[in-house]
């Protein structure tokens, strides 16, 4: 695995690492106790991951300014997959962890394999629209808690209609302090950005709590937690559980990396710094496997938590390990402050937590410059609402494949001629006035030719051939593209030059590449071209085919 050199620490940097660890913890700890509601387990689970993750991911991670921890993508992603094995609470703590454990084995195997690249193939459209979708599985759970009902169970339109169905049994007191809670974080980020408005709230939520005893008016609150110091657990869940988790496990982790390093990359393109996607797979799966091995759950990079680290002064991972100790301070000793927590607070929390994903601009961009784009993004919008959060992702990653395969499968088959003035040839249709060549049909695939598209390609130069008048004495294919002559692609251009000849047009290839020469070499269609039919450049095949 190849490591990226980050830039060495500096000590002017001290000041900002303390105040960006300052601003990670303020951001941590409400969610902490938010998130591990969404992912289904007590919120001092939430605390035994926090620091693990925070210090495994400082020691082996090379990106200056990712905050690794529990995030609402992580966190629902997590509670799905494991209700999917089993609905009771009490196995969800087990579950949960073990579901870290797989997904972090998941990502260093697949790190150590060099498979990081994988991340390119999930297209931003299908993410946009995927994401939009959880967002909104997420609020209409929260806002079940907001108005002090059950939001029940299935997907998103069974749960909203749960919910509204509910109205005459909504909490006013829970709703009112919901509603507050909401604008108060709406305020803050609007008038002060800079402070940690999720903590303020938190904290007035609570001394509100205490004081006006919202727990005797009907507000729910979330009670005693124990002290969260991480040690060292084995998920105790059946042999059966384990594998029964591994499926979700694998698009758990395609979408806990796909987020986590799309942040490191940003911070990265914008600093001046490097990271290596393999490098980053693995500390990210090496943070999960760790975090399951203390009770915790799935971990992922926080955009949000990050961003306000870097925006406080931020410039190294010190600002991870200091924040890690402020949060195992939390944990061990503070965990009573939280008793009286209302539960509409949480609520209102993850609500802002989740609102950057419901990307409306970027659907109506879509909309605007690219209507395929929008149906894209809208499809896996609709399968996360309609089937839920696991059958979303499946589509979702199907969607990308799709698109990878349409867009590869599909070739330009450019025809060439001399550019006016120069001895280079170019694509007719981008040029004008270039000139063909009188006899000779020059070709070249806008793209390389592999077995998805090597028979499209095929047909392609056939009709090409069959509309040139006269029929042309030779098509001169460039390959300058195609960098590897896969067995199919070799077969499918044996059966061109077989087709061809019975046209009485002879294949000649031009611009082999020198990578690609070891195969096409000892395949029989170096035998069957005739002498002289491969040459160094479209140059090279004119000259040698002549005057007509």
């Amino acid at each position: 695995m190849v490591a990226v050199q980050t830039a060495r620490f500096q000590r002017r940097w001290l000041r900002g690492d303390m105040l960006g660890a300052l601003t990670a913890w303020a951001l941590i700890v409400p969610e902490c106790v938010a998130y591990a509601q969404i992912a289904g387990v007590p919120p001092q689970n939430a605390f035994y991951g926090a620091p693990v993750a925070l210090v495994v991911y400082a020691v082996l991670g090379r990106s200056r300014f990712l905050i690794i921890g529990a995030t609402s993508a992580a966190a629902v992603l997590s509670g799905a997959t494991v209700s999917d094995v089993s609905s009771d609470a009490k196995a969800a703590v087990g579950l949960s962890a073990a579901l870290a454990v797989i997904t972090g084995a998941v990502l260093i195997v697949a790190g150590l394999a060099r498979l990081g690249f994988v991340t390119r193939f999930l297209a931003e459209p299908v993410l946009t629209g995927f994401l939009f979708g959880m967002a909104l599985t997420i609020v209409v759970r929260q806002a079940a808690k907001i108005v002090g009902v059950s939001s029940g169970d299935g997907q998103f339109f069974e749960r909203a209609w749960t919910v509204l169905r509910a109205i005459p049994h909504w909490s006013v007191a829970s709703l009112t302090v919901g509603a507050l809670a909401l604008a108060a974080l709406f305020a803050l980020e609007w008038y002060v950005p800079r402070l940690p408005a999720s903590l303020l709230v938190l904290a007035a939520a609570l001394a509100v709590s205490a004081a006006a005893g919202l727990k005797d008016h009907g507000v729910a609150v979330v009670g005693k937690i124990p002290a969260a110091v991480p040690v060292p657990h084995l998920p105790g869940i059946p042999a059966a559980d384990w594998w029964k988790l591994a499926g979700g496990a694998c698009g758990v982790a395609l979408v806990v990396f796909a987020e986590a390093y799309s942040i490191a990359g940003r911070f990265a393109r914008e600093h001046g710094d490097e990271v290596n996607a393999n490098r980053e797979m693995a500390a990210v799966g090496a943070a999960n496997i760790a975090v399951g091995l203390v009770r915790g759950f799935t971990v992922s990079g926080s955009a949000s938590r990050s961003a306000a680290a870097e925006a406080a002064g931020a410039r190294s991972q010190l600002t991870s390990l200091v924040a890690a100790a402020l949060i195992l301070v939390t944990g061990a000793f503070l965990t009573p402050l939280f008793t009286d927590l209302p539960e509409p607070v949480l609520g209102a929390i993850v609500i802002m937590a989740v609102r950057s994903f419901l990307r409306t601009a970027e659907l109506r961009r879509y909309a605007h410059l690219d209507r395929a784009s929008l149906w894209v993004a809208l499809t896996a919008l609709a399968g996360v609402l309609l089937f839920d959060l696991l059958p979303g992702l499946l589509i979702a990653v199907t969607l990308s494949l799709l698109l990878f395969i349409a867009a590869a499968g599909t070739l330009n088959l450019a025809v060439l001629g001399r550019l006016p003035g120069s001895p280079l040839y170019g694509d007719t249709s981008q040029h004008p006035g270039t000139a063909t060549v009188p006899g000779v049909l020059l070709l070249r695939p806008d793209g390389t030719l592999f077995f998805g598209n090597t028979d499209r390609t095929r047909l392609a130069i056939l009709a090409q051939t069959a509309a040139t008048q006269p029929t042309p004495r030779a098509v001169v294919l460039d390959l300058s593209a195609t960098y590897r002559l896969g067995l199919p692609v070799l077969d499918t251009l044996d059966e061109l030059r077989a087709a061809l000849e019975r046209r009485g047009v002879a294949l000649h290839l031009a611009r082999l590449r020198s990578s690609a020469r070891p195969a096409f070499d000892a395949h029989p269609l170096a035998v069957h071209l005739e002498p002289g039919a491969v040459h160094n450049d479209v140059q090279d095949a004119v000259t040698a085919l002549g005057p007509p």
